[in-house]
């Protein structure tokens, strides 16, 4: 298919906007890396109209996509993994352009994964964890164990997640072969609860036991980057303040969860102001000092 969708991507190549133009092929009967669409073409760009534009083409019984994607949103997909995909393009597709060396430096920035990209992905998959975790217990709680086993399953797919970037890796789509190889401590974690013999109830207590103690291990480092922002101001923070914050963007419907966890483990604490209603008080957020 790629000999049909040549003339396309050619003429992509010409425009000067144009940074670089991967071919990813789908290489299994079930392809998640591609949608299962035989051939995805991601066209990278400095501006457009649109910053994410998509057509599918078919021909002969073969479909393709094309993601025409703007620079900076690539780059927002891949710091945040709000399209975790994209990661598995540019590492596993063919490149057919690449305009001053756009895509081989972008490749090398990815392998690396600096401090803070890593960092920022850390807090993101630790704060949906912290969140999903409550809301697993609750359901376990109140008898809800069903709702709980599969909430329970989320919770260890996010923490498995942060052990892939707490390693330096980022997250693929296939997220436990990618921690068979990497952490088999949590892998491990993933096969009891699935393989267990015990009653629904009691494997979902067990597993919650279990990923407390994962949890707890990692608030201090899995947190860092909501603690350097808050260390970025003297004295308190509303928490308006901290979810209007840029550098939050991308954990901010996570946030409340984060923070009373954070204030639960005497990490950070609550400092409260009076308003005008009796006995009513305004809470702000600071580190609590040691």
């Amino acid at each position: 298919m790629e000999n049909i969708l040549r003339p396309i991507y050619q003429e992509r190549a010409s425009m000067p906007n144009t940074l670089g133009i991967i071919l990813v092929e789908k290489t299994r009967p079930v392809s998640p890396t591609t949608d299962n669409f035989d051939m995805i073409l991601l066209v990278i760009v400095k501006h457009s109209e649109e910053p994410w534009f998509t057509k599918h083409y078919s021909y002969e019984g073969k479909i393709a996509a094309m993601h025409i994607v703007e620079e900076t949103l690539l780059h927002y997909w891949i710091d945040t993994s709000t399209y975790r995909r994209a990661v598995e393009w540019i590492f596993e597709g063919k490149v057919v352009f690449d305009r001053n060396e756009y895509i081989d430096n972008l490749k090398r920035e990815l392998a690396s994964f600096p401090y803070e990209k890593r960092k920022l992905k850390m807090t993101i998959e630790f704060a949906k964890l912290i969140r999903s975790y409550a809301e697993t217990k609750d359901l376990h709680d109140s008898g809800q164990y069903l709702d709980a086993y599969t909430r329970m399953v989320r919770c260890l797919h996010y923490l498995a997640r942060l052990s892939i970037i707490e390693k330096g890796h980022h997250p693929e789509v296939t997220v436990w072969n990618q921690v068979r190889r990497i952490d088999s401590e949590v892998y491990k974690l993933c096969e009891e609860f699935i393989q267990s013999k015990e009653e629904t109830d009691q494997r979902v207590q067990l597993m919650l036991l279990a990923v407390n103690v994962a949890i707890n291990a990692r608030s201090h480092s899995a947190a860092e980057h909501l603690l350097r922002v808050m260390r970025m101001k003297d004295g308190a923070w509303t928490f308006g303040e901290l979810k209007n914050r840029p550098e939050v963007e991308a954990y901010a419907a996570d946030l409340s969860a984060l923070l009373n966890y954070l204030e639960e483990k005497e990490i950070i604490e609550a400092v409260l102001t009076e308003t005008k209603g009796k006995a009513l008080y305004h809470r702000e957020y600071r580190i609590k000092e040691l």
